[in-house]
């Protein structure tokens, strides 16, 4: 085992309340395009997935053009909103908390995130985060979850193993790509897919309580 112990997590529903802005960009992203616009549930699935999937998995009915498009369109709302007076992208309750334990405890920490880098600075600015992560992986630069990818090029930028790596994310995506990286996977019961769907998928844990993360860490990798 590595004495580098990481914890890789995920952002939407994980570590940011992101669900309401992603609804309101998909909403009128549809909207615009003349398109049937998608359930809270539906969208709800595809959150954790590399946009063009997510889009893909939403209006399967639109041929690749389109989706460019809507690709387009969905990523100027976000800029459009975070623009505005009184945007709202809340953390989750003990975040800070629990990446200063983490790193008091010597832990490394880093990011896998369907996001856009755009997207991870702004939440790593907006709540003075910038600087914390050792690694950032998007798709901007590896295959989409639940492809290994990010987690694997998160452990080489940070020389962890596999064995010494937790990954922590509130979809099944994050578990599965955990699992196909061969690392811990931890899920969180607060986000986008429920806890029996992630201990299901193959978590090795499931908290609901970001505080108790150090010592489910330490559990693992110790």
């Amino acid at each position: 085992m590595s004495d580098v112990r990481l914890a890789v997590f995920d952002l939407d529903g994980t570590l940011v309340d992101s669900r309401h802005n992603i609804m309101r960009a998909v909403q009128d992203t549809a909207a615009a395009a003349g398109l049937r616009v998608p359930t809270l549930d539906q969208v709800a699935r595809v959150i954790g997935l590399s946009l063009d999937e997510a889009l893909r998995g939403l209006f399967p009915e639109v041929d690749p053009a389109t989706l460019v498009e809507l690709d387009r369109a969905y990523r100027e709302c976000f800029v459009r909103y975070r623009a505005t007076d009184g945007y709202q992208e809340p953390i989750f309750d003990g975040v800070h908390e629990a990446l200063a334990a983490l790193d008091k405890a010597n832990v490394v920490l880093a990011i896998a995130t369907g996001k856009a880098r755009r997207g991870v600075d702004y939440f790593l600015d907006r709540h003075g985060l910038t600087g914390r992560f050792a690694a950032i992986e998007t798709p901007d630069t590896a295959p989409g979850k639940p492809h290994p990818g990010m987690v694997l090029q998160a452990m080489a930028a940070t020389g962890a193993t596999p064995e010494s790596t937790v990954m922590i994310g509130d979809t099944t995506y994050d578990i599965l790509m955990a699992r196909a990286a061969k690392t811990h996977a931890v899920g969180v019961s607060w986000g986008n897919h429920d806890g029996a769907e992630l201990t299901a998928a193959g978590a090795h844990r499931l908290i609901h309580r970001l505080v108790d993360l150090p010592q489910v860490i330490d559990s693992l990798t110790l």
